[in-house]
């Protein structure tokens, strides 16, 4: 398995994940640190074991496109899950 199929399986789940959190408890979008700001912690946090874990080695790190697209199937699921809840968007 590639590290790009792992990140997009990874961010899906963070998509999942965020999405669940905000139809359980729909005050923490009202944090500080909004919702839109996870999945970019979540992309950072992801990239950052990659990197320790293997140093920069040929294949190791995500391209920039990976990033956006994983960022972006993070982002879609986080929307959709309220959306299809039936909560207000208030995401950003």
């Amino acid at each position: 398995m590639t590290i790009d199929k792992m990140f997009f399986g990874y961010m899906a789940l963070v998509g999942l994940l965020i999405g669940a959190i905000l139809v359980a408890a729909p005050r923490v979008g009202d944090f500080w640190i909004k919702p839109y700001f996870w999945v970019v912690i979540a992309v950072v946090l992801f990239d950052g074991g990659a990197y320790l874990q293997r140093r920069n080695a040929p294949g190791a790190m995500l391209t920039m496109q990976a990033r956006l697209l994983g960022f972006v199937i993070g982002v879609v699921l986080m929307v959709v899950i309220p959306t299809l809840a039936g909560l207000p968007a208030r995401f950003f």
